[in-house]
């Protein structure tokens, strides 16, 4: 009888012992598993913000050169500076007198 009970308790004992390595062993398994999905979606997520960030790299204009200072806006167009010039022309050839010369430019100017 008490080679009975020996051997029920080396089979028992054996029986947590493997019963404790195989709950350890799944619980590890089942963590890693988890840790591995964790880490997939936040690749996954790091990837897409990478991309939206290259795409905004690639739709916005090249900044402007620092050498070249943009002139000063006068506010007219080019056929207001174009009317001008002609305008001038025709003061100095003597078409047009001063007062008339002053009120055409006035015009232009939105004077």
């Amino acid at each position: 009888m008490m080679r009975r009970r020996i051997r029920r308790r080396a089979i028992v004992g054996t029986a947590v012992v493997a019963g404790g390595a195989y709950a350890v062993g799944h619980h590890s398994a089942t963590k890693s598993a988890q840790q591995q999905q964790t880490d997939a979606q936040q690749d996954a997520q790091i990837a897409d913000v990478q991309d939206q960030q290259a795409a905004q790299q690639q739709q916005a204009p090249p900044p402007p050169p620092q050498a070249a200072a943009p002139a000063p806006s006068t506010g007219l167009s080019t056929d207001d500076i174009n009317q001008l010039k002609q305008l001038g022309q025709l003061h100095e050839s003597g078409v047009l007198t001063d007062t008339e010369f002053e009120a055409a430019k006035a015009k232009i100017l939105g004077i």
